[in-house]
């Protein structure tokens, strides 16, 4: 029988946390059923371990060890810190959406003139009123994940955003989760985005946090539909404390001849882990997933995408780069299921990883797992250190070993970040993985 491990830094076992973070919850009801019975679901497994083949690399019970209890909800003095760090992480023309602990801070946030066909509300008005059916979708995620499941039960506040069919968004929406509290605490936040049919969007994530703030945990989940002919450009920007855990999730659903276009960076955290499914359910459709991991100290992280390809005649392309320095560990566990169905699938994965320092560590696990015979498939995984003479090469020419190092690690992983189609966007991540280059100088 399996155990649950989790303690609060109180002490109480995170069923009794549970109990007294009950009444801060949204929602009643069926709500509160639902939310009952993920944390049952949770309860039966506990923090994932080695022994759960998704986790074997990372193993929850060794690294994080407990689940922190829920963050209180930010006053006067938080969501003016808050403020102070969202000034340094805004994007010009972007509008701003923003969760301070867990909750969504309207004050910090830009809900004036929606562009026509923008719907916005928040997590916490949708629990707490009668519409049944969105509720039932947003505690519709698989609950087999523990991480998942836990999400299920403590989810506080988030985004509901609906683009209407047919709608073409200028601005991109940008989501920030902001950890305020100087308090050891964990933040649980669900969003939900509805891209309607031959509607286009743009989706930014940003993880930071205030001056000063050193532990807390965010567990956030994302929930996605793209209609039939519609696209949706996503960037994931990973910048928490040093000190933080981040454990992400997102559900992807694709219509036919969609188009869905990912990139995620992560350089903050002491341990992240971001674990996508993405479906593929109308035909002709698209999927291209990017990412990069920029790691040194003890730090850890995990990225794990399931693509399943469900019907005919659809593309993706993944491509994950990880830069590691000192005793880092990044984590890549990539599987593409390719389904009796989905003939004519074209898919390919490559995972890179370019180690710094001989401690370092990078666990590479790119499946294939095919069942149809007439699909284009392949994968592959390297890793390596810099070419000692391209370094030789720079340093001649007058430039430091640190600015030669940085040239070619800029070089490594631009091939992910040139993914992202908007310059400003590809500008912000550009500039992330500089600030991650500087601070190693």
């Amino acid at each position: 029988m399996n155990m649950v491990l989790a303690k609060t830094n109180g002490g109480l076992a995170l069923g009794e946390a549970f109990a007294l973070a009950s009444p801060r919850l949204p929602g009643t009801g069926k709500v509160a059923e639902r939310r009952q019975q993920a944390f049952e679901a949770y309860e039966r497994i506990g923090l994932p371990h080695r022994r759960i083949e998704e986790w074997k690399y990372t193993d929850l019970r060794v690294l994080m060890r407990e689940v922190l209890p829920l963050a209180a909800a930010p006053d006067t003095a938080a969501l003016a810190r808050a403020s102070a760090a969202l000034k340094l992480h805004a994007i010009d023309g972007a509008r701003k959406l923003v969760l301070v602990d867990g909750v969504f801070a309207a004050k910090l946030s830009d809900l004036s003139e929606p562009e026509q066909g923008l719907g916005i509300r928040t997590l916490r008005e949708v629990l707490e009123a009668g519409d049944t059916a969105l509720q039932a979708e947003l505690f519709a995620p698989d609950l087999s994940n523990p991480m998942v499941a836990l999400n299920s039960a403590m989810m506080t506040d988030g985004l509901i955003v609906d683009v209407a069919d047919r709608a073409a968004l200028k601005q991109p929406l940008h989501i920030v989760h902001i950890a305020s509290g100087a308090v050891p605490a964990a933040m649980f936040t669900r969003s939900l985005l509805k891209v309607g049919k031959a509607a286009s969007a743009t989706l930014v994530e940003s993880f930071i946090a205030a001056e000063g703030v050193g532990t807390y945990q965010a567990h956030d989940s994302l929930l996605v539909s793209i209609g039939d002919d519609a696209r949706l450009d996503h960037v994931r920007l990973i910048e928490d404390s040093r000190e933080a855990f981040n454990i992400s999730s997102s559900v992807v659903t694709l219509g036919s001849h969609a188009h869905f276009n990912t990139f995620g960076m992560t350089s903050g955290c002491s341990v992240s882990r971001y674990q996508a499914v993405i479906v593929v359910a109308g035909e002709g459709s698209h999927v291209e997933t990017n990412g990069v991991n920029l790691l040194n100290g003890r730090q850890h992280g995990d990225t794990t995408l399931f693509l399943d390809h469900a019907v005919p005649h659809c593309t993706s392309r993944e491509i994950f780069r990880a830069v590691l320095d000192d005793r880092s560990h990044s984590v890549f566990q990539g599987r593409i299921n390719v389904r009796p169905s989905a003939q004519k699938t074209d898919a390919k994965m490559m995972t890179r990883a370019l180690l710094l320092s001989d401690e370092a560590e990078a666990d590479n696990k790119p499946e294939l797992e095919i069942f149809a015979d007439d699909v284009t498939c392949g994968h592959g995984a390297t890793t390596g250190s810099l070419d000692e003479s391209l370094l030789f090469y720079l340093r001649a020419r007058g430039l430091s070993e640190k600015q030669a190092q940085a040239l070619l690690i800029q070089a490594f992983v631009g091939e992910a970040i040139e993914s992202i189609v908007d310059d400003n966007l590809r500008e912000l991540a550009i500039a992330a993985a500089s600030r991650w280059l500087a601070a190693r100088s």
